[in-house]
């Protein structure tokens, strides 16, 4: 596991996370101004669809050639319920911004993507012939959530939470606000939009990339926190 160590960088700008919000946001801005049978045509041109990936009569060598697996990539910034997003979003800024202090902003900025695009190439697999589409960063989240978890498993978050007339600063273990992350994609995988597809694999996926990812770097982001 990861150990902390004192650093004497100097504090860099960290832009990737504010990147991938603004991102995020105006997609989904974009998408509700859209008249609904546009909106439709958009998620299934740009949303990863599993049907579309793994062909039954095609060898898996050639599918993973086929342009539709850009759709991987595109498919995280696509969110059609509000709640997908805010939820996607709130974690991606509470554990995103301490990963990406730690990672670097381009380090940080790859674990998304390319966790995102594990997550959803494993969550197509597991619903190989499915014709909804896979949409959302929740795979690529977990994929952050997974690298500060074992990059600071023993971690403790400073929130400031709304509480009457005042604003409360409080410090929450990190696996608290894990547990309400899982609730809250229970709740939409119930209550969220009855178009599109939500994937348990793409989570458990993205989770155990990130953990990988961060135990293969550990060495590299000690040095990069020393340096």
């Amino acid at each position: 596991m990861f150990i902390h160590v004192e650093t004497r960088r100097r504090k860099q700008w960290q832009w990737a996370t504010l990147l991938l919000v603004v991102v995020c946001v105006v997609t989904f801005v974009g998408l509700a101004l859209t008249p609904a049978p546009q909106r439709v045509s958009l998620l299934l041109e740009w949303g990863t669809i599993p049907a579309n990936i793994f062909h039954q009569h095609e060898s898996l060598l050639r599918q993973l050639r086929d342009p539709a697996l850009l759709r991987l990539f595109t498919a995280l910034f696509i969110h059609v319920a509000w709640l997908h997003l805010l939820s996607n979003l709130l974690f991606l800024v509470i554990f995103g911004l301490p990963a990406e202090r730690a990672l670097g902003s381009l380090r940080f900025l790859l674990l998304f993507l390319i966790g995102g695009v594990v997550a959803n190439l494993m969550g197509a697999l597991s619903l190989a012939g499915v014709g909804r589409p896979i949409i959302g960063c929740s795979g690529a989240v977990s994929a952050v959530v997974g690298t500060y978890v074992a990059l600071f498993p023993r971690a403790r978050l400073g929130l400031v939470l709304p509480l009457g007339l005042y604003m409360q600063f409080v410090r929450v273990p990190a696996f608290l606000l894990i547990g309400i992350w899982v609730l809250l994609q229970l709740l939409f995988s119930y209550a969220g939009p009855s178009y599109g597809a939500v994937v348990w694999w793409t989570h458990i996926a993205g989770f155990l990339f990130g953990v990988a990812f961060a135990l293969v770097s550990r060495n590299s982001i000690a040095r990069r926190l020393r340096g």
